[in-house]
């Protein structure tokens, strides 16, 4: 395969940033034999850069989410969600289905096999011919447990140069922990005992692109992805993939340099794949993950909508988030955001420091405990911890504990507001299984796992889900027959929800998030509204937010109401308690 020469250039600029000038010719030839080698195995492209629309949404999801005797349970998995959500959901995050020994499933022993006790490659397959896959790329680091790490033990080529070793002795006391957990794990080797780097814990030891033996291997591995279906690859705590001594360790310009590698070689053979970093940090460092617009990751996850958008429904008042949403911009109209509410990790709480003070996020971490939630904590380089992430179903979190005795209905509406946000918003929806399906948490799956992510990644009998959907009046029920109505009517509006047109916060109410999506080629806008609060809320809709004539008919996307605009243009609006309203033009 001939590279064209600025797809050349750009490679070879890459490599020298990651490995300078005397190594990177030789790391280059053997990436264009990768490139080429994969330009003869994957199938033809089916894009250039700009894969969704406003009918996409993405479910995130374990394989063994939903499981049925006798049955593999990606089979099963596929199965339902065909039948459930088939017409209302376009692709599906299989969370890490690799063979793994902890963090239920982020500490992968294999790259490129599938657990066994999920199904198989078929089964893949399978869920992929109804739906896009997306894929989760582990690539920070590896299991204890691996083929790889105990060759590295024993000190055998290449993979004694495949993990990270390092001097204890060194000043590594300003590094950035995620966790409150040691930063080295000592280990015997054949050459005597090694300090190596474990960000997460001590099963899961990171990979060293220092090593371009290594970097050849995990393109490898995502080629191979890609190969296997992925049409989306999820780079999973992509941020600390290079270190140096004395520093943060985290987002270094040879860690920005890989992603843009990946992204380079994707776009050689594979120009349809998106990529999505995952940087669980304050929003200015995780959008730096979008590059220049065209050159780094298509889409980077929302980090700090969870906890604004929270903050807002246990307040009432909705302008944190607004001005904070105010504020987003995309460096091109080829790149977006991932908007999520809620996923198998918690509610990250660092995205949200500098945009909320101190006292507010201790009235967020008391209330979801006192919700039965859990706080998890992050060392600090003076030594001390703070909080990390929030710990709780989101509809658990939502709903708050005074909302305890309200109707299943009550507590779906209020949730499924929180959710319409979301889904009006610039940008792809990541949408968990267990927010579609009206899940609650599960407390006795900490005390049973000992980790409080544990309490919303519970895994589902088939014939339990479906009797509390097919249920006369429960939460499960009314939650996702609501969902799958905002997403029909999302898909129904088309263009208005374009995940690269613009978007315009209005400051209407404090108690009212509204944004105004409108189509980037013309054609009716849509203005979302959502009320945040537990009372009846008055807006006045000014002629300039709706931008409609005098007389002209408007609708609700998500309710009955039919409203003529007046002379005057202003519009008087009431919503009750956690209402939405979608307006557009009749």
């Amino acid at each position: 395969m001939n590279l064209t020469p600025s797809l050349e250039a750009r490679l070879a600029d890459l490599l020298r940033v990651i490995y300078g000038p005397e190594q990177s010719p030789k790391v280059m030839s053997d990436v264009v034999a990768l490139i080429a080698a994969y330009a003869q195995r994957l199938p033809r492209s089916r894009g250039d850069g700009r894969p969704f629309g406003p009918e996409d949404a993405v479910l995130i999801t374990y394989g063994d989410m939903v499981q049925a005797p006798d049955e593999a349970p990606l089979h099963t998995l596929g199965r339902f969600l065909r039948d459930q959500v088939g017409d209302v959901i376009s692709a599906v995050h299989l969370l890490p289905f690799f063979p793994y020994s902890s963090d239920d499933g982020f500490s992968v022993v294999d790259f490129l096999a599938v657990d066994p006790a999920l199904g198989d490659w078929d089964d893949v397959a399978r869920l992929g011919g109804a739906f896009r896959l997306m894929f989760d790329a582990v690539i920070n680091h590896a299991s204890a447990q691996s083929d790889w790490f105990a060759r590295f033990l024993r000190g055998e080529s290449p993979y004694d140069q495949y993990f990270l070793a390092v001097d204890p002795t060194l000043d590594w006391s300003q590094v950035f922990r995620p966790r409150a957990l040691p930063l080295l794990t000592e280990f015997q080797t054949a050459g005597g005992p090694r300090h190596v780097w474990t960000t997460f814990s001590a099963d899961q030891i990171d990979l060293n692109y220092r090593s371009p033996a290594l970097l050849l291997k995990m393109l490898e591995i995502l080629l191979e992805y890609v190969r296997r279906g992925a049409e989306i690859i999820r780079l999973d705590a992509i941020a600390f993939m290079w270190k140096e001594p004395g520093g943060r360790c985290i987002h270094l310009p040879q860690t920005h340099a890989i992603i843009k590698l990946i992204r380079a070689v994707m776009d050689a053979v594979a120009p349809q794949v998106a990529l999505v970093t995952e940087t669980n940090v304050p929003h200015p460092e995780n959008i730096s993950y979008f590059g220049d617009g065209s050159d780094e990751a298509q889409m980077v996850y929302n980090f700090s909508l969870p906890p604004l958008t929270l903050h807002a429904f246990h307040t009432g008042s909705a302008d944190a988030l607004a001005e904070w949403a105010g504020g987003l911009e995309l460096p091109s109209d080829r790149v977006t955001f991932f908007n999520f509410l809620a996923s198998h990790d918690g509610i990250g709480i660092t995205p949200a420091r500098g945009i909320l003070s101190a006292s507010e996020i201790a009235a967020l971490e008391a209330r979801v405990e006192a919700a039965g939630g859990r706080v998890s904590s992050r060392l600090q380089p003076d030594g001390t911890q703070i909080g990390y992430e929030l710990n709780i179903n989101y509809l658990d979190a939502i709903l708050g504990p005074e909302a305890k005795d309200e109707p299943p209905e009550h507590k779906a509406r209020r949730f499924l507001t929180s959710q319409a946000i979301m889904l009006a918003l610039r940008g792809v929806p990541g949408i968990y299984f267990h927010s579609l399906f009206g899940s609650r948490g599960w407390p006795e799956g900490v005390e049973e796992t000992g980790r409080a992510r544990t309490i919303n990644r519970e895994k589902l009998p088939l014939s339990r889900i479906m009797a509390e959907i097919q249920g006369r009046d429960t939460v499960r029920r009314h939650v996702l027959g609501g969902y799958r109505e905002l997403l029909a009517r999302r898909r129904a509006a088309g263009p208005a929800f374009d995940p690269y047109g613009p978007q315009e916060v209005l400051a209407l109410d404090p108690a009212i998030f509204a944004v105004r999506r409108e189509p980037k080629a013309g054609g009716r806008a849509v203005l979302c509204l959502h009320n945040v609060s537990s009372a009846p809320t008055r807006v006045d809709v000014p002629a300039a937010a709706h931008s409609l004539p005098a007389g002209a008919s408007l609708r609700d996307l998500l309710g009955p109401e039919t409203r003529t605009v007046p002379a005057g243009r202003r519009l008087d609006i009431t919503l009750e308690p956690y209402q939405a309203a979608w307006l557009t033009r009749a």
